[in-house]
């Protein structure tokens, strides 16, 4: 029993031999079939990557708006300043659009109002890189003088903005008790324009005595001096 148990055996395992040595030739096309044989077959295609990045965080579309300076939820500080400082000043505060969009509103985060306020020929309006005046609101003083919330303030013109650099304009004029009158903000402060110079400063100003936004402005002349003293860093959104 012994013998013929022992025969079996390795009869089995010469078998089992065989069959793997025939396995690993014909799963190798060229040396299975030879030169003029079947072409092996071509390795599996790498899996699809998804293209999305990962989660990247609030974006303007998640609030049912096209773009943004700053997710609104953190513009939690408040940038104040007085009529004498900011008064007939063009404020200039710069956006970069990733997409094409049709522009028709300007979102602005009103934190505070002043009652005794007496407004007059205040605006918001848009410049491209150039300096070029593209569309602005009427005046909105009287929407500066009630509900301190986000509020989208319409351009006379709706206009599609290319992707690029933009800057949206604010004009105030009046008076009004300082730190009443209050914008939402990010609170940089001094930080806002680190590592940028004229023309693209972030926040700057820009000419003095102005009652309507001019139809063009030098962005070579992008000042600092108003911005460095606390008026800096307002919150918009386009819609």
């Amino acid at each position: 029993m012994r013998t013929r148990t022992t025969t079996v055996t390795t009869r089995l395992a010469a078998a089992l031999t065989a069959l793997l040595v025939l396995t690993g030739c014909s799963s190798s096309g060229g040396e299975a079939h030879g030169k003029g044989g079947p072409a092996a077959s071509a390795p599996a295609a790498a899996p699809a990557q998804s293209g999305t990045g990962g989660f990247e965080g609030p974006r303007p579309q998640d609030q049912n708006l096209l773009a943004w300076t700053g997710d609104p939820n953190d513009a939690g500080h408040v940038t104040a300043q007085s009529a004498a400082g900011v008064g007939g000043r063009v404020t200039l505060v710069r956006i970069v659009l990733r997409e094409q969009i049709t522009w028709s509103n300007i979102w602005l985060g009103l934190a505070g109002i002043d009652p005794g306020a007496q407004l007059s020929n205040c605006y918001l309006g848009v410049y491209d890189d150039k300096g070029t005046l593209l569309s602005a609101t009427a005046d909105i003083s009287p929407q500066l003088m009630t509900d301190a919330v986000a509020k989208p303030l319409p351009l006379a013109k709706p206009f599609t903005a290319a992707p690029g650099t933009y800057f949206i304009a604010l004009l105030l004029n009046g008076n009004w008790a300082t730190n009443a009158l209050t914008l939402k903000s990010t609170g940089a402060g001094i930080s806002v324009n680190a590592g940028l110079t004229p023309p693209r400063l972030r926040y700057s100003t820009v000419l003095t005595g102005q009652t309507s936004l001019p139809a063009t402005v030098n962005l070579a002349e992008q000042a600092t001096s108003t911005i460095n003293t606390g008026w800096a860093s307002q919150w918009y959104a386009v819609s």
